[in-house]
């Protein structure tokens, strides 16, 4: 057997709201599994399990929606592709998230203490994990058609997690490396690093989407892991790859261009990361239209938050806040 893990984000962009980043975990035969990813099963994922998603929202026919989350979310649709999938996703993980806060501690409990210091996160035990109508009904039966695809295929979900970076963590972050990209880095490296702590030895490869334009990461990759041996398999403008090892241990890292379209890991883990920032950004636009009732929703990105933070200031001027808790860094 193997052991696939897909890496991406949410929120790099916007102005407002947290950086999120999370992986999804499968384990799956090894003929499912190859060194090149270009060549590899990840595309092929979605062919195998074709009784139970799909990557295309067009004739679903209850399976669930797996795909890069800008195709799976937009303001027509809400999040209820988001939520479907990665609630029937986390049932096969034995969880059932019934508030925010339970969500946030099954994916990233690491984070929920610092959100204690930010007036629009303090009621998120009180909000639903779903936003859907009546809890989205059909999810358990997705979860099991699912599960059932999965065991007859070979294949098991093994793990979803996320690292929620809040906006007063990621401003420290990058006041310390003056380099937004940076900070993502160190976040998708936290992920690789949980990856190879609890899944290397078994044929391990991770596949993380593309970081910007960078083709050459064995510099940054030796930085964050310094205790590791690395080997470049290849590096080109498509799929940059390498192959890291420690303590007899070993896993081949790839980072692909547009791998939340091309591998079911990556695009379930981008869905896992948009739909845990779009909660986010439901609490920060709860608490300011408590407070101003015909202020605008904002989903954070910057036209449209700095629109926001203008309507704040017009609308509420005697309001005081943290800005360095609302605002993010450029």
């Amino acid at each position: 057997m193997a052991v696939l893990v897909g890496i991406d984000e949410a929120g790099f962009g916007p102005i407002l709201g947290p950086l999120v980043v999370s992986s999804s975990t499968f384990m799956l035969p090894r003929n499912l599994s190859s060194a090149d990813p270009s060549t590899g099963s990840g595309q092929a994922l979605w062919q195998v399990l074709r009784k139970s998603v799909s990557d295309k929202r067009k004739h679903l026919g209850g399976r669930l929606l797996i795909a890069d989350s800008k195709k799976a979310h937009n303001k027509s649709l809400g999040i209820k592709h988001l939520e479907r999938t990665v609630l029937a996703c986390l049932r096969r993980l034995g969880q059932q998230p019934a508030t925010f806060t339970e969500l946030l501690a099954v994916l990233c409990p690491a984070c929920i203490d610092g959100l204690d210091e930010y007036p629009w996160y303090k009621d998120t035990n009180n909000q639903p994990a779903v936003g859907g109508p009546a809890d989205l009904p059909d999810t358990k039966l997705a979860s099991a058609v699912l599960g059932d695809d999965m065991a007859s295929n070979g294949l098991k979900l093994l793990s979803l997690k996320s690292r929620c970076l809040d906006v007063g963590y990621y401003n420290r972050m990058v006041s310390s490396v003056k380099n937004k990209a940076n900070v993502l880095f160190t976040a998708v490296c936290q992920l690789i690093q949980d990856a190879f702590e609890n899944f290397a030895g078994q044929d391990l490869q991770v596949i993380v989407d593309r970081q910007g334009g960078r083709v050459r990461y064995r510099q940054s990759l030796l930085r964050m892991f310094p205790y590791m041996e690395l080997r470049i398999l290849s590096e080109s403008q498509q799929n940059s790859s390498y192959q890291l090892q420690a303590d007899g241990k070993s896993m081949r890292l790839h980072f692909v261009v547009d791998a939340d379209e091309k591998f079911l890991p990556v695009s379930l883990a981008s869905m896992v990361s948009k739909y845990l920032r779009e909660l986010f950004m439901f609490s920060i636009n709860r608490y300011f239209a408590g407070l101003c009732p015909d202020l605008k929703p904002t989903a954070g990105y910057w036209t449209d938050g700095l629109r926001f933070i203008n309507e704040l200031k017009k609308n509420l001027p005697h309001l005081e806040y943290d800005t360095d808790l609302l605002i993010r860094s450029r």
